[in-house]
């Protein structure tokens, strides 16, 4: 009998003990009649993993006390690297938590069906324990019988391998997971496609295995040919959920795939294998590989109530339905609009609850970016932005079970919230009344003028502009990232005591 055989009897004994959907039908088939609470997934994650062994551990802050390589707090496995480089956790070689993350950098995507710049990662990490067997065949079955997910709308991708590096193709994963589909009666044919463009060029014909280059390849740099001497990285596999009725957009290529970018595909979790480690002549076995797996919370909720919106999940509804009622507004009309309202005030809580005050410098200017935005979006909407604080309440209802923080401190929350409006009002007054002088329109020196005096960000002016009816030059983008690329020369040159040269 196959590993992956013995695996499936032993995880399947523990079905009936937390099961979030126990009656789910031998075939595989899932229901979809009833919307499966985020906070039932979270609880199930964490009685799974206690019960395979893991110890529970608290949540890292959003904002790291320290703030070396990074300023936020942007995965699971961030705050615990130290031990998958090799460190000795004092909990043990096995844990898992929920992590509240943060990604600034995705502030521009928040508006589509699967992104936010907040959200939890489900994670669970072996530091030298199991390996890809046990953690493949654990994800499977969280997936599959905790979660309640139809296995027939689930695709994996896996490492196509890089010659030029001496890393093989992941064939090993790739069968742990063929073994487990067929385990639920699919047939999980392969194929290799390399990179996302080739893949929308040519097409996967159907397979239910997918090898990419770089997307499954896990280091800090990003690739290998980037990774310095005496860096780690390993491969990683992805598991996607497809939503049939979702169209693929031909723009992204006349195939669509697991890795494709127009909503069909939701990745939902990722099992990086930390393996390698690079040296000066190549790469060399690290001498105790680890497992880091973490998967989309928010993604989850959606994939088990069906819809392929996170902003349609009860993480998100609280804040939207309350939105509606202020606005008199639907969310299908203004999405992209209550999206980053509902996710952004979210995100500054948190970081407000980890002690992060508004400011125009690191951390604290993320907060303030993530509030402005969300002012900004109040104003698209009619509201006045003061209204925001009262939307703090719902907005965080959904996470005071597993962080009660949010609830006993939302009142810190609210001054802060409504503290930064009072100078964000005083900043767009100002601002505007400079708007309100450039009858021949708007460049980017005008906006970086905005930005710099007034404290105004690029894309508040640009609304403002835009709502009130004045052009915008062509070209403000690259005037102002010029102007901004000034700015930094010039810091930089100050922190090191020098004049600033501009740049060219």
């Amino acid at each position: 009998m196959c590993y992956a055989r013995v695996m499936c009897l032993c995880f399947k004994s523990y079905r009936a003990r937390w099961s979030i959907e126990p009656h789910a039908a031998r075939s595989g088939a899932r229901c979809h009649n009833r919307v499966v609470l985020a906070n039932e997934i979270r609880r199930a994650h964490l009685k799974y993993m206690a019960d395979l062994g893991h110890s529970i551990i608290p949540r890292a802050p959003l904002a790291p006390r320290v703030a070396r390589n990074t300023l936020l707090t942007a995965s699971g496995v961030q705050p615990l690297l130290p031990f998958v480089l090799g460190a000795e956790h004092p909990s043990g070689s096995r844990v898992a938590n929920s992590q509240p993350c943060l990604r600034l950098n995705d502030a521009d995507q928040v508006g589509d069906n699967r992104h936010s710049t907040f959200f939890e990662m489900l994670g669970n990490w072996s530091f030298g324990d199991y390996y890809k067997h046990e953690q493949i065949t654990q994800c499977w079955y969280f997936l599959t019988d905790i979660v309640g997910l139809d296995p027939r709308r689930l695709y994996v991708s896996c490492f196509a391998g890089d010659a030029s590096h001496g890393i093989p193709r992941d064939e090993e994963s790739a069968a742990i997971w063929a073994s487990l589909f067929a385990s639920a009666g699919i047939d999980a044919h392969s194929t290799v496609v390399g990179s996302e463009n080739q893949a929308a060029r040519i097409g996967t014909n159907e397979a239910r295995i997918v090898f990419y280059n770089r997307k499954n390849w896990w280091c800090r740099c990003g690739t290998l040919d980037d990774m310095p001497t005496g860096e780690p990285g390993g491969v990683n596999t992805e598991v996607f959920y497809l939503f049939p009725d979702v169209e693929h957009s031909r723009s992204l290529g006349e195939y669509c795939h697991p890795n494709c970018d127009c909503g069909r595909f939701i990745e939902l979790a990722n099992s990086v294998f930390m393996e390698h480690l690079r040296t000066t002549s190549g790469f060399q076995p690290l001498s105790r590989p680890s497992v880091d797996f973490g998967a989309g919370l928010a993604r989850l909720a959606a994939a088990s109530s069906d819809t392929p919106d996170i902003f349609q999940t009860d993480l998100f509804r609280p804040g939207i339905q309350h939105l509606e009622q202020l606005t008199g507004r639907r969310y299908k009309e203004f999405p992209a609009d209550m999206q980053i309202i509902v996710d952004h005030l979210v995100g500054a809580a948190f970081l407000a609850l980890d002690g992060v005050a508004p400011s125009n410098k690191a951390q604290g200017y993320a907060l303030r970016r993530l509030t402005r935005r969300a002012m900004r979006s109040a104003c698209t909407l009619g509201l006045d932005s003061r209204i925001l604080t009262e939307l703090v309440p719902s907005a965080l209802t959904p996470y005071a079970e597993s962080y009660p923080e949010v609830v006993e401190r939302s009142g810190d929350v609210i001054e802060v919230l409504s503290a930064e409006d009072a100078l964000f009002r005083r900043a767009l007054q100002r601002g505007l009344k400079r708007i309100d002088t450039l009858s021949n329109g708007l460049r980017g020196s005008d906006l970086f003028f905005l930005y710099d005096t007034h404290g105004v960000p690029s894309e508040v002016s640009t609304t403002v502009a835009r709502v009130r009816g004045y052009t915008l030059d062509l070209g403000w983008r690259e005037e102002f990232d010029y102007f901004m690329g000034l700015q930094r020369s010039r810091a930089r040159a100050a922190a090191k005591g020098g004049v600033g040269r501009p740049p060219p």
